[in-house]
């Protein structure tokens, strides 16, 4: 099979990129016979810190799953939910809110570079210490269908590493995310639903409707560098106005220029 996240019976979590020439890995999972014992190992360890500080909690569930890596996709995006998982369960959060941690992580490179070395911080030990000990062979089929070619022969000499993880590093990562997420990413948010605010009563002095229609009709607005398209126009034939067109336009772009920027 091709090199990709793998998650089967067949084998461990293996994370792998191919560059056209040789399949070059990045992260070896525990063997699929530990992942069920480990989630619980984090689900017992989750039960014993409860009242303990929410954000290490988080840290400890968010990187401890993805360590672990048990699924064939979406590993990562199941370590961010975990994070507000834990946040509100532990009320560090109120309902009904959750923290864009990922809208912090992917909008700048800083903060995704800062994200991959977090990853990288355990990885990278571990596949130096077992670089002689992996390979790609021959295919061989599995009881559960998948043809894997991969080999590690140190799944046992490894779990201490994966059971027993030092996550200090991604624990300070993470409170740094967070205090990003809420100081910034969350007050851009803010800044940008009041300025949607001002933009809907701005088009409702010129054109009544449901917000869902003036929502469109901003979004369009701005998306088509503030100009009505020919699409908005048959959607909206009102917008043939000339007038009308203008106002709307000059109350949108008023209210939103330089929030979505």
């Amino acid at each position: 099979m091709d090199c990709r996240d793998i998650a089967h019976q067949s084998c461990s979590a293996v994370r792998c990129h191919t560059t056209g020439y040789e399949d070059i890995v990045d992260y070896i999972g525990p063997h699929w016979d530990d992942a069920k014992p480990l989630l619980a190992g984090l689900q017992a360890c989750m039960a014993k810190t409860a009242g303990q500080p929410a954000i290490l909690r988080a840290a400890v569930a968010s990187f401890g799953f993805v360590f672990i890596h048990p699924m064939s996709d979406g590993n990562g995006r199941i370590s961010r939910f975990l994070v507000n998982d834990v946040l509100r369960r532990d009320g560090a959060v109120p309902a009904p809110f959750i923290l864009p941690i990922s809208a912090t992580i992917t909008n700048s490179s800083s903060e995704r570079v800062g994200y991959d070395r977090a990853l990288e911080h355990f990885s990278r030990p571990l596949m130096r210490a077992y670089s002689e000990r992996y390979h790609f062979g021959a295919p061989l089929g599995h009881a559960d269908g998948v043809d894997s070619h991969f080999k590690f022969d140190a799944y046992d000499e490894a779990l201490p590493v994966w059971r027993y993880p030092d996550l200090t590093f991604q624990a300070a990562y993470l409170g740094r995310v967070i205090k990003t997420t809420i100081e910034q990413e969350m007050r851009a948010e803010a800044d940008l639903l009041r300025s949607i605010d001002r933009a809907r009563l701005a088009v409702k002095q010129h054109l009544e409707g449901p917000n869902t229609d003036i929502d469109q009709i901003i979004r369009s607005v701005r998306e088509n560098g503030w100009k009505v398209s020919g699409k908005l126009k048959k959607t909206f034939p009102m917008l043939e106005d000339s007038q009308l067109q203008d106002n709307i336009v000059t109350s949108v772009r008023a209210a939103l220029e330089g929030e979505w920027d």
